[in-house]
């Protein structure tokens, strides 16, 4: 590394770890927003209407059938386009524009919903119906079954999902640059487009998202571990 290239990284090391700052805010923003609709959409999946069926159908299927990028350009071009034409219309004056940290985390969260919803639905209906019809015959509200029942026997099954998603979550924040935010990954590109030192950068963008997703990975061991308490293990013969 050359002394040019050394004092690029020095000047930019503090908006590249604003950056991934930004970065992990927008993704646990998203991920939390994410798991409440994943709930929504898997109570209307599982639901004895069938028109809260094919509204939950319809999201799970029609939201992940589209590409996020395509999302996001819509949300932040198109909608702030769509909302001007409201406002006028309503007499106010002026342009909308749509914040780049609210497109990331509403695009993102609306998408994780919809993939929760199908790791949720999966979860659910691998618990023993038994268990699901003893806390009704003991007379439990629809709450206190979530609660003490179905939660406690679905987060075994679906915390591989989860943790897959989030670290997926994780690299769709890159996504965001396309709209000129200033996350983890367009820092990166004007780092290495002012210094030139593109390999470095990219090097460091790398390292960045692996220690993210290594951290990330341990955590959700640790939290699986915990929920599995009890459990009996499998053992490899």
């Amino acid at each position: 590394m050359n002394n040019a290239s050394q004092e690029g990284l020095a000047d930019w090391a503090g908006p590249i770890l604003d950056g991934a700052l930004t970065t992990l805010q927008i993704a646990c923003l998203a991920y939390a927003i994410g798991v409440l609709l994943g709930f929504v959409g898997a109570a209307c999946r599982l639901s004895r209407h069938a028109w809260l069926r094919g509204i939950g159908g319809a999201y799970s299927t029609g939201v992940r059938a589209v590409p996020e990028l395509l999302l996001i350009i819509l949300l932040y071009y198109a909608g702030s386009q769509a909302l001007t034409a409201v406002t006028n219309a309503l007499g106010l004056p002026g342009q909308v524009a749509i914040n780049g940290f609210v497109t990331a985390v509403g695009v993102l969260a609306f998408v994780q919903g919809a993939y929760m919803t199908e790791v949720f639905r999966g979860a659910i209906s691998a618990i023993p119906k038994g268990q699901l019809e003893a806390a009704d015959a003991f007379g439990f509200s629809p709450w206190a079954r979530f609660l003490h029942i179905t939660l406690p026997a679905m987060l075994p099954n679906a915390l591989p999902g989860m943790s897959n998603l989030w670290l997926i979550l994780i690299k769709d924040t890159a996504l965001i640059s396309v709209i000129g935010y200033s996350e983890l990954f367009f820092t990166i590109q004007q780092a290495a487009a002012s210094t030139r030192a593109h390999f470095l950068f990219y090097a460091a963008a790398g390292v960045l998202y692996l220690m993210m997703t290594l951290s990330s990975n341990l955590v959700f061991a640790l939290i699986e571990r915990r929920v599995r308490r009890g459990q009996p293990q499998s053992q490899e013969t």
